[in-house]
């Protein structure tokens, strides 16, 4: 499915900081036999957005511009299988294991970016996200001071007066399944920084809830509201209002009604689920019923850029997603 209109010029406007970037940024696909990849690789590199690096053997007919590596040929695996022990001898990890380990396509392609061989990596077209993002845990440190990865799905959706002129970031949709509320409180506030950084605009965080400002008595709304305090006490200046209900978040009228006052009600650009359950759901009903459009998954809280390329992804789809990891890596 195309993308939504007011997403385009957002995604062409990204593609063109890329490219006046001094180097280009070098985004790692450990599925480099795919289909789907190689097509969206030979598109990045064909149009200068970026530089593509595929894990495996080059194809008979290999797109120009596009690096291949194969694992069981490369002597970056010894490099690479010195950085794992080094990471992780101290949970019991061996020598030959990790040599064994680094062969593999995931963390190969993991290392490199924790190596600085290449700025950000795009995995999962085939393997399955838990065993990706398993590769990113090990491979790749956590921020100081986050407890958790989580995820972000960067939504477009056809009416631009929603969101950031009709783009809105969804979290946590893959990783999280019931967060607590000091976890739901840290998802919010790693989702504001992926907004800043890819948005370039303030972030206006809604906490979601099924009750808008007490309107409903539960402990998931407890838990929720708890999020909201600890979020102003660790980040007192982020633009953030709750437990609001998802007309509350985003309809102006309905907002102001509901929540007065409130800076974010009705004009929230981040939607902060409760559980893996609503946010998956969530998103997946924007897309099939409401005509939007999954632009890519970013992962939130380690140092270096990862993303989710789903299975069921097209060339598009993992072209828009290297893309937003290349602008997570910095300088765009």
């Amino acid at each position: 499915m195309a993308i939504p209109e007011p997403a385009v010029a957002f995604m062409a406007a990204q593609i063109e900081r890329l490219r006046k970037l001094g180097r280009k940024r070098r985004i790692v696909f450990p599925e480099g036999d795919d289909a789907r990849v190689l097509e969206a690789a030979g598109r990045l590199a064909r149009e200068g957005v970026l530089e593509p690096i595929l894990i495996g053997k080059p194809p008979a007919s290999a797109p120009a511009g596009v690096t291949f590596i194969d694992p069981g040929e490369s002597p970056l695996v010894s490099k690479y299988a010195a950085i794992d022990y080094e990471r992780r001898r101290s949970k019991g990890l061996t020598q030959m294991e990790a040599g064994g380990v680094a062969r593999g396509r995931l963390h190969f392609a993991a290392l490199m970016v924790t190596a600085g061989d290449a700025d950000g990596v795009c995995g999962s077209a085939v393997h399955t996200t838990a065993d990706y993002v398993r590769s990113i845990l090990q491979c790749i440190d956590l921020r100081p001071g986050t407890r958790r990865l989580s995820s972000v799905h960067i939504m477009a959706v056809r009416d631009a007066r929603f969101g950031h002129r009709g783009l809105l970031a969804f979290s946590d949709a893959a990783i999280i399944a019931v967060p607590t509320s000091v976890e739901l409180a840290e998802i919010a506030i790693a989702t504001a920084e992926t907004v800043r950084a890819v948005f370039g605009v303030e972030p206006l965080v809604a906490l979601l809830s099924f009750s808008t400002k007490g309107s409903a008595k539960h402990k998931e709304v407890d838990r929720v509201t708890a999020a909201l305090q600890y979020i102003r006490e660790r980040a007192p200046g982020l633009n953030v209002d709750g437990e609001l209900q998802a007309d509350a978040a985003l309809v102006p009228a309905v907002g102001q009604a509901k929540s007065p006052g409130s800076t974010v009600a009705g004009y929230a650009n981040t939607l902060i689920f409760p559980d893996l359950n609503s946010a998956n759901i969530g998103h997946k009903l924007v897309v099939c019923l409401g005509g939007g459009a999954l632009l890519a998954v970013l992962l939130q809280g380690i140092v270096k850029p990862a993303s989710v390329i789903p299975r069921g992804c097209t060339a598009e789809d993992a072209y828009n997603t290297a893309v937003l990891t290349a602008v997570q890596a910095g300088g765009a």
